[in-house]
């Protein structure tokens, strides 16, 4: 998967790729999904979600520019795949998941694997005040725009990357970086297409 799919495909961060080929991606599809776990394509995962495919989550982490020292806020747990991948290269990772079951069945999988990620369960578009302030915050869904309590959760110099665009319809993966004004500077990466990021600031279930 990491040579041929990710490295390949223009994935140059090795510290990207060295997370992507320790997190064991088959111990987070269902059960019986297994023998797929590690092809280049999404997988629902229940609830309407998907675990996304190998290289979009490498680029989007790699775009995020995720630090030893630096704090995640993971917006979308799913499966927890991405926030496994997060804590490999980061050193504090808080990830919300608006589903009850899918932040259970998370948390469990990522504790038995030895990950230290903090699941909670809520609406991932207003955050999650009680951890910040975040270096990068990471979302696994697509959003009209940035939602309003992110930029303040957020570290100088910090880091958003998620896809913005309308479900079904056109979207991109945008990398925002907040500058020393609090301004947020924006760099497209190309089309995507993910689930919806449902909320009180995003689309409406």
């Amino acid at each position: 998967m990491v040579e041929e799919q990710l490295r390949l495909r223009g994935i140059e961060d090795q510290r990207v790729l060295d997370a992507m080929r320790r997190v064991p991606r088959h111990e987070f599809v269902p059960e019986g999904a297994e023998p797929y776990a590690y092809e280049d394509h999404p997988m629902p995962i229940g609830d309407g979600q998907t675990i996304s495919q190998p290289y979009i989550v490498a680029l989007m982490l790699e775009a995020a520019r995720i630090g030893p020292e630096d704090s995640v806020l993971d917006v979308g747990t799913g499966s927890g795949y991405a926030a496994a991948v997060a804590a490999e290269l980061g050193h504090r990772v808080v990830s919300i998941e608006r589903h009850p079951e899918l932040a259970v069945t998370a948390a469990a999988t990522l504790e038995a694997l030895g990950y230290r990620v903090n699941v909670v369960t809520g609406d991932g578009t207003l955050g999650w005040p009680a951890g910040a302030p975040y270096d990068v915050i990471v979302a696994a869904a697509t959003g009209p725009s940035v939602p309003r309590a992110w930029p303040d959760q957020l570290s100088p110099g910090g880091r958003i990357v998620m896809p913005v665009g309308h479900p079904g319809g056109a979207q991109h993966l945008a990398v925002f970086e907040r500058g020393p004004d609090g301004t947020l500077h924006e760099r497209n990466l190309g089309a995507v297409a993910f689930v919806p990021l449902v909320g009180d600031d995003g689309w409406k279930p």
